[in-house]
């Protein structure tokens, strides 16, 4: 007799899908400090450098949250994906 097994599975976002590369540029539009933009999106500051400096792979509860606490889109946070 098997037993069901259940994965949960958190989704993150692949380095070479998203590059939050315009993070950054929408901070400083909004004159907020690492910290400041981390407390409102509830990371530490050393992970928002982190996902500037294109070094973290972040969550899409994270991006979500920085994209809200920047008030822009998702899509205004991320390079647009190449032509396959």
């Amino acid at each position: 007799m098997s037993t069901a097994c259940i994965v949960r599975v958190v989704p993150t976002y692949p380095v070479e899908v998203v590059r939050l590369t315009r993070l950054r540029m929408w901070r400083e539009r909004r004159a907020l400090t690492q910290q400041e933009l981390a407390d409102m999106a509830g990371i530490t500051r050393v992970a928002l450098v982190r996902i500037e400096g294109g070094q973290a792979d972040p969550m899409a509860k994270t991006v979500r949250r920085l994209a809200t606490a920047l008030d822009v889109k998702l899509e205004d946070l991320m390079d647009p994906l190449p032509d396959t």
